[in-house]
């Protein structure tokens, strides 16, 4: 019963909190002489007249899924994986160095195979090191990852200026894939590949770890009490390890995604916020992998509406951060009132317990 009501509890100030964020942006908007309920109209006309515009909600969704179930994993351990954009950048690197370089000696399945697997272990790497440092020297998780960020930033400009630059040196940038490794196109006449499909299959994957095996089970009681976790034979520092592995590479995949799925090269400093997307759709799903895929979707739709409603207006493109942004304070600010909430319904229950003693 108690976990019902917690669900409730979260389903009902979730939602409340995103028409709360999404009516006080909407509110801003006659500022550019936009009224609320026309630019609702125009973000939906525009975003469904076309399975183009459509197909790019799944486009956007596809590795806003991936980076919010990195940063979900490691804070199921009560650690904070910041870093989720230096491990994609090494995703990203790995997978168009390995798609460059072994394209037209290799069968092309062969190769984007190859790229997945090469990204993800590039990603799990670093992510380990940061797990490593967490519990062999007491680091802070949120320093370090965030640190590796800028590391890695400047590793993929550098290779972009001299291994990986284009083949005639005119710009930061590398060749464009093959199409034959490209991630291969789900939905015709649009851009949407089988990455939003591997991506669902990842939070589903994430899912059954986290509460069917037994690694998923000693990450979560880790994070709730790693004293506790140790007394019961639990290692936490092994679990930083872990956790932190498979969050740097699921962030590390998420190259593979953009970089095969719907860039077809690698460009300096690309999708610079997808990170911090990923960071507040976690938040706003309560880090469930599952939540995550609806909350991923949301975000999508905002980001491709928010696009929408600029071109078909004067609304500038930061109109698109106004509404993520209110949306992920209000869910912030549900969390605390819900978290106080359960406290003082836990103080209820322990007071008529001590009465009926």
């Amino acid at each position: 019963m108690n976990k019902k009501r917690t669900v409730y509890d979260f389903i009902l100030w979730t939602v409340l909190a995103i028409i709360l964020g999404l009516a006080l942006s909407f509110s801003f908007l006659p500022v550019f002489g936009l009224q609320p309920l026309e630019a609702m109209k125009i973000m939906i006309s525009e975003v469904f007249a076309e399975r183009y515009s459509m197909g790019n909600i799944l486009v956007k969704t596809a590795p806003l899924i991936l980076t919010g179930l990195a940063f979900a994993f490691t804070y199921k351990a009560n650690l904070f994986n910041i870093g989720v954009q230096g491990q994609f950048y090494v995703g990203c690197i790995t997978a168009a160095a390995i798609s460059l370089k072994l394209y037209g000696y290799l069968p092309g399945a062969v190769v984007i195979l190859l790229a997945g697997i090469g990204s993800t272990l590039a990603g799990a790497l670093v992510g380990f090191m940061i797990g490593f440092f967490k519990a062999r020297f007491g680091a802070n998780e949120f320093l370090v990852s965030m640190m590796s960020t800028y590391v890695f930033t400047y590793l993929n400009l550098w290779l972009m200026r001299t291994v990986l630059q284009e083949s005639k040196h005119n710009y930061i940038k590398t060749d464009y894939l093959d199409k034959s490794v490209w991630i291969p196109q789900l939905i015709p006449g649009t851009s949407v590949s089988w990455g939003i499909v591997l991506a669902v299959l990842a939070a589903v994957l994430v899912w059954f770890i986290l509460y069917k095996t037994t690694l998923g089970y000693r990450i979560r009681v880790t994070g709730i009490n790693k004293e506790a976790a140790g007394m019961a034979g639990i290692n936490p520092q092994k679990q930083f390890m872990l956790a932190f592995a498979i969050s740097g590479a699921i962030a590390g995949f998420t190259g593979l995604i953009e970089v095969n799925g719907m860039q077809h090269m690698m460009l300096p400093d690309f999708d610079v916020d997808i990170s911090s997307f990923g960071v507040g759709i976690a938040i706003l799903a309560n880090s469930h992998p599952i939540g995550i895929i609806f909350a991923a979707l949301l975000f999508g739709f905002l980001q491709v509406g928010g696009t929408a409603l600029g071109h078909a207006s004067e609304a500038p493109a930061s109109v698109i951060d106004l509404m993520q942004g209110f949306v992920m304070l209000f869910v912030l600010m549900s969390f605390y009132f819900r978290r106080k909430i359960e406290l003082n319904r836990l103080k209820k229950m322990k007071s008529a317990d001590k009465e009926v003693a």
